[in-house]
């Protein structure tokens, strides 16, 4: 059996630590261009959206249009 001494094993710790440090702070790379890239789909969709609800308000007022032309026609 191994005996380490107290200050290998402290070695060995550190060593674990740097590692997982490491590994974490990759993973957290990661999530930050992962959260970049669902900021931008979320901008695109949210400028969708408002030009969707801008093309249906136009379509209301063309509807309106067509309803005050066709109630004058009648008239």
């Amino acid at each position: 059996m191994e005996n380490k001494t107290t200050l290998e094993k402290l070695g060995d710790k550190v060593s674990q630590m740097l590692e997982q440090h490491h590994t974490l702070k990759g993973d957290n790379e990661v999530l930050r261009n992962e959260i970049v890239t669902l900021k931008s789909q979320l901008e695109l969709k949210n400028q969708e959206i408002e030009r969707l609800s801008d093309d249906n308000a136009m379509k209301d007022l063309e509807i309106e249009d067509i309803v005050s032309k066709i109630e004058s026609i009648l008239n």
